[in-house]
Parts: C-alpha cells; sequence; structure tokens
C-alpha cells in the first residue's frame, strides 16, 4: 500500500513538471510570435505555424452585428512585411492563462494594439497549438477586436 501511494505521488509530480515545462515552451512560442510579428520576420512567423494554420478574427460592424473574418496565413505574412517602416506598431499582451493536454494547449491572452503611439482597439487572441515532433506550433489563432471596454 505503502509502495502504490509513492508511485502515485512520483507519477503526480512528474505529470506536473511535463506539463509545467510545456506551460512555459507554449508561452515562450506566443512570444516569440509577437516578437516576429513586431520585427515583421515572416520567416520567423512561420516557422512557428503549423502548416494547417487556421487564422480568425471576430469584430462587430457598424450596424451591431457579430463578424467572423478569416484570412489566409501567407495574406496575413505579407501584409506584415509590407508595413512600412515609418510606421510604428505594437501589440501589448496583457496576461497569458495556458492550459495544456498531452499535444494541445490553448493560450487566452487579452491584449491592447497601439499604432504610431495612438491606441487602436483591445480585445483577446485565443491560440490553439499543437505538439509536432516536441516543437509547439500555432494551429489556430482567432481573435476579437473592439474599441470599447477596454481597460
Amino acid at each position: 500500500m505503502k509502495t502504490l501511494i509513492i508511485a502515485i505521488v512520483f507519477l503526480s509530480v512528474v505529470q506536473i513538471n511535463a506539463q509545467s515545462k510545456d506551460t512555459v515552451v507554449v508561452k515562450s512560442t506566443i512570444i516569440q510570435f509577437f516578437e516576429a510579428f513586431h520585427a515583421q520576420d515572416s520567416s520567423a512567423l512561420r516557422a512557428l505555424a503549423s502548416d494547417k494554420i487556421v487564422l480568425q478574427s471576430i469584430s462587430t460592424n457598424k450596424e451591431g452585428k457579430t463578424q467572423l473574418n478569416q484570412s489566409d496565413y501567407s495574406d496575413f505574412l505579407k501584409s506584415i512585411a509590407s508595413i512600412p517602416s515609418t510606421s510604428t506598431f505594437e501589440e501589448k499582451l496583457l496576461s497569458f492563462n495556458i492550459q495544456v493536454d498531452g499535444n494541445m494547449a490553448n493560450a487566452w491572452t487579452p491584449y491592447e494594439f497601439w499604432f504610431n503611439g495612438n491606441f487602436s482597439h483591445c480585445g483577446v487572441n485565443s491560440f490553439q497549438l499543437i505538439k509536432e515532433e516536441d516543437t509547439w506550433k500555432i494551429l489556430y489563432l482567432v481573435d476579437t477586436r473592439r474599441r470599447e471596454g477596454c481597460k
């Protein structure tokens, strides 16, 4: 009985440490994504994403209706690379809530977006990541965008 309890405690500690390590790596992947985003580094952005990435955004139109827009990741990369060097932009992540289960992770990251030093909008990013050959890749990214109700 004592051996069984020790084995259960040991396996629990191993599982917590593995999940803890994955949580740190998932957070690091997202931070690297935004570093590459701000540097307009399309090669690094491509390397951080799965080949099957889905990119969507949820907003409200002028009539107050919810809109879901989907973008091709290649188009996203081209648009980021084409921002003039005279423009500045920063997506400030306010917090991270990361959950991991095996080879899948979810990260919820509220943010503020600033363009040329001026507040543009806020929202939340929801990342789904997949662990492919021991590397966490972004599989799905959906965000919300709004100008009201921000901190």
